[in-house]
């Protein structure tokens, strides 16, 4: 397998943040509402693994480096694996799995709905990442998997509601996302290897 150390450092990378957190929740460093504190960190670790993820492709057209490309897949579905421990603990942990308190906390809070919904696009994307999934659909794989750019919206969203006051760390999010979204625009993209191009002989010559 090609890039197989690179692979196994990013897994191992996004492998021991929730392991570190469960630790730091044992040992009872994570203030008087641990669970609170895991699921908030889940939700945010959620968002910074998609953002990371669609960083891939811009990176790879900057460097010309096929790693990144490489591991792009596997960020994805680390990305959905946070979004699962993300909701296993807010239904442990804030609902206590007492499903008739559900409808009080939509109510109360419906940033809920638009997590959800954020939560099952991302299912729809882990479930077709796969190559038998990809020869399948043809052309419209890509089409589908723009949806990681609607899913971001829906995460800024869904954090901006919780966060509310406190903006200056969803601010820098949604920078980063807004730079990742404006470097899709293809005019731009078709500028990001030309850039790359004329810095070549440049630096032949140096």
């Amino acid at each position: 397998m090609r890039y197989s150390f690179w692979r196994i450092g990013v897994f191992i990378c996004a492998a021991v943040w929730p392991l570190l957190w469960l630790y730091q929740a044992w040992a009872n460093v994570l203030g008087p509402d641990p669970g609170k504190v895991l699921v908030d960190r889940l939700g945010l670790g959620t968002l910074v693994l998609l953002l990371v993820t669609l960083s891939m492709t811009p990176l790879q057209k900057l460097t010309g480096w096929a790693g990144w490309i490489a591991v792009r897949r596997q960020l994805g579905l680390w990305c959905f694996a946070y979004v699962v421990l993300h909701l296993s603990g807010y239904t442990a942990f804030i609902l206590g799995f007492d499903w008739s308190q559900l409808g009080v906390e939509l109510r109360k809070r419906p940033y809920i709905i638009v997590g959800t919904l954020g939560f099952l696009c991302l299912l729809v994307l882990a479930a077709t990442s796969n190559r038998y999934s990809q020869r399948r659909l043809g052309g419209r794989w890509k089409k589908l998997h723009r949806l990681a750019y609607l899913i971001l919206g829906l995460g800024l969203l869904h954090m901006l509601w919780i966060v509310r006051a406190d903006l200056k760390e969803w601010v820098a999010y949604a920078s980063i996302g807004a730079l990742l979204l404006i470097l899709r625009i293809p005019a731009v993209a078709r500028r990001i290897p030309r850039l790359m191009a004329k810095k070549t002989p440049s630096a032949r010559k140096a």
